[in-house]
């Protein structure tokens, strides 16, 4: 299993741009569906995601 894992996060380095857009997009999606009711929740989520995958947030 760790080896899945390293794969994976390799992968998360090497494409850390399309990883922090994907994210984005999941958090603007999540917040369009629960009315921005916890849209502070979810960003403060989105951002710490983007902090540990690849080599840290590229959308800043």
């Amino acid at each position: 299993m760790s080896d899945f894992l390293d794969k994976a996060k390799n992968l998360a380095d090497k494409h850390d741009k399309q990883v922090d857009q994907g994210l984005k997009k999941a958090g603007d999606l999540a917040d369009q569906r629960t009315g921005g009711r916890y849209k502070d929740q979810i960003d403060k989520g989105v951002e710490q995601a983007q902090e540990r995958t690849g080599e840290g947030d590229q959308m800043r």
